[in-house]
């Protein structure tokens, strides 16, 4: 602590990120980063960009993106918000959207930023219970609040909340801003942003960090009735006009833009993840319903911490949260086919 701080740091309690090692030769399975690179046309795209131009601003905009992605979604540009990672448009989203002196709902088991941007931001919040299945229950919702915010697939447990539920939620709360964090959509789960056009109160976040495998870019976006995109773009125009380099724009246009390359990977993804909760299962884990690059993984006989730190001992790294509800269980993050395989074959020696 220091004299100098403004007297709200001292209380803030900041997001702590999965562990980034900076050993060689690990499996990592921790952060769930895609285990296939970036297309290779945003590869090429991001290459051409380094030239004599790096010397000019880029476009505060981001038009090219803005473009691509109302291209993608059949939506209007003026429907649509970039930023530096979905966790940037996340908190001018807090800020912009959910402080309204009553209390902003998400789920007890969820995203763990979301109650830092409350600290942050100064933003009442109740976290609402997940079942005994870790789903969210649609009625639980239907009370007072500012906002409601929850990932679909939730995260760290990957269960999948179908869309005819997301819009029963929109029904339910017609009067504040309901925000779904789709960051791992695209590994099994139909999009919020098809209901954008029909409810105004609906904002849809994503982030090119997993299903396009751009997470060393940082890029995030939103989809939205255009005057909650207004709402953004005043808190961003008030805090970073330049949010996205030439090069992420470039990169992110042209992932966006090459719709096969996206399709395979994601597939593969998808097919991995079958294989490791079938090779989970058979090692005596249950494993929770996943629509993400992740599974949610316990053993009846065995401490998840104890399996954690000897995974790590054979060079495997996975995610251990300490929450009560959860501390049995493990977050395994969907690899190569080789790297599953050295998880489970880690975990049988254990």
């Amino acid at each position: 602590m220091s004299k100098f701080w403004s007297p709200f740091v001292k209380d803030l309690v900041p997001y702590v990120p999965g562990e980034q090692p900076k050993l060689s030769k690990l499996v990592k399975l921790n952060t769930n980063e895609n285990p296939y690179g970036p297309s290779p046309k945003a590869v090429a795209a991001m290459q051409a960009e380094v030239n004599d131009n790096l010397r000019l601003y880029p476009d505060p905009n981001s038009d090219r993106l803005k473009q691509a992605v109302a291209d993608y979604y059949g939506v209007q540009t003026s429907q649509v918000f970039v930023g530096n990672g979905s966790d940037e448009v996340l908190a001018h989203a807090f800020h912009g959207l959910f402080q309204h002196g009553a209390p902003l709902l998400f789920p007890d088991i969820s995203y763990s930023f979301y109650p830092v941007y409350c600290g942050l931001y100064g933003i009442e919040y109740q976290q609402v219970a997940l079942d005994e299945q870790f789903q969210i229950r649609v009625e639980d919702y239907a009370r007072p609040n500012a906002g409601i915010i929850f990932p679909n697939p939730n995260a760290p447990t990957g269960c999948l909340l179908p869309l005819d539920a997301v819009e029963r939620l929109l029904q339910g709360s017609p009067d504040s801003v309901v925000l779904v964090d789709e960051a791992y959509i695209d590994f099994g789960g139909q999009t919020a942003i098809a209901l954008v056009d029909k409810y105004p109160n609906l904002l849809v976040t994503q982030t090119l960090s997993k299903s396009r495998s751009l997470a060393g870019l940082r890029v995030g976006i939103a989809v939205g009735h255009p005057d909650l995109i207004e709402a953004l773009e005043r808190i961003k125009n008030s805090f970073n006009s330049y949010p996205l380099d030439r090069i992420a724009i470039a990169g992110a246009a042209a992932a966006f833009e090459d719709r096969d390359y996206f399709e395979k990977t994601c597939q593969q993804v998808i097919d991995s993840r079958e294989a490791v909760v079938a090779g989970l299962q058979g090692l005596g884990f249950e494993v929770l319903p996943s629509a993400a690059n992740f599974v949610f993984a316990r053993h009846p006989g065995k401490d998840a911490a104890e399996l954690a730190g000897g995974l790590r001992e054979q060079g495997v790294i996975v995610r251990h949260f300490k929450q009560q509800r959860i501390a049995q269980f493990l977050r395994i993050t969907i690899g190569t086919p080789e790297q599953n395989q050295a998880l489970l074959d880690a975990l049988r020696g254990l």
